[in-house]
């Protein structure tokens, strides 16, 4: 029996394309001087590439869409596979891309992560769900020049997560089946941010 270890690339693909066209189908009337794409340098620090677009929706709103993919498996079997979907609302005190805002985000994946050996929890297990939850946000924004930018965002909230426990990659033995309710951090950047003119 073949053990799955990712979703297919083409379902996460067309999933995060759906999204984005939803967005820019839903974004008649904004100018693309109040667009902006942007990476989380963090996701980048685990080796997860990641992207996102932010669209200003009025003086004080704006509308950031985001998404993650890792498909990348290591030498000794360690995985830190995963998708992610992120939507988040935000409210500008000043005005957009200004200074401080606070903020409204949901959050939808799929993870399949295990037999990392400097974590004692998943040094011998993999771990193979959903989740999704949401919360409030805070971030202030920096200034780069006049078409960069940086930003360090906070949140916290809520995850679901109902997943699988395996033992192995080969066998794919699966220990249980579990779900988790969490209250706490869910969300962290640092984004770095290119303003489309």
């Amino acid at each position: 029996e073949t053990f799955i270890t990712v979703p297919p690339i083409r379902m996460a693909a067309r999933k995060l394309r759906s999204i984005l066209l939803f967005l820019l189908l839903n974004t008649t009337g904004v100018s693309a001087q109040h667009s902006a794409l942007k990476t989380n340098l963090l996701q980048w620090a685990t080796t997860t590439p990641n992207a996102s677009v932010e669209f200003a929706l009025g003086r004080h709103f704006s509308l950031e869409a985001g998404g993650s993919y890792n498909a990348w498996k290591f030498g000794n079997g360690m995985k830190l596979n995963l998708y992610m979907a992120r939507p988040e609302l935000r409210y500008w005190l000043c005005r957009k891309f200004e200074g401080h805002f606070l903020g409204i985000h949901g959050h939808y994946g799929h993870f399949n992560i295990g037999l990392i050996p400097f974590l004692r929890i998943m040094k011998d297990d993999i771990y193979r769900g959903d989740f999704y939850g949401g919360g409030l946000s805070y971030g202030y924004h920096w200034a780069l020049g006049r078409r960069w930018g940086m930003e360090a965002v906070i949140g916290g909230g809520y995850v679901n997560m109902q997943y699988g426990k395996y033992r192995c990659v080969e066998c794919a033995e699966k220990t249980g089946d579990y779900k988790r309710n969490y209250f706490g951090v869910t969300r962290a950047a640092i984004n770095l941010i290119y303003f489309i003119k």
